[in-house]
């Protein structure tokens, strides 16, 4: 498995280097951005290469803040569950060490 995983990605790679090389001077053209809020009236010029990086590296910041989110919220319902299964621990060895009586539930139900 650990050998289609490479291959694959080694695929991957090429194909996404093939990408961008044939499609170099549309990347490389410049796009402007502008910004006009009330009185802040600024336009920037950008290469699509800024943008497609720019875009990818937030898309990972992003994806990185969500999965440590739930990361946290995985350990608190660990830790949750641990603790009510010490508790069902205990109250298991409770029950087993109870002395067992010569009287026994069952036995009255069947002898009457």
């Amino acid at each position: 498995m650990k050998h289609l995983k490479f291959i694959l990605s080694i695929i991957i790679i090429i194909a996404l280097i093939i990408f961008f090389v044939q499609n170099n001077e549309t990347f490389s053209t410049k796009v402007e951005f502008g910004l006009d809020l009330f009185s802040l009236h600024k336009s920037y010029e950008m290469n699509i290469y800024y943008i497609i990086g720019i875009s990818f590296l937030l898309g990972v910041f992003i994806t990185g803040l969500c999965g440590i989110v739930e990361r946290f919220q995985l350990k608190k319902q660990i830790k949750t569950l641990t603790t009510i299964t010490k508790e069902k621990d205990k109250e298991l060895n409770s029950l087993r060490n109870l002395s067992i009586s010569s009287d026994s539930v069952g036995s009255k139900k069947f002898n009457q």
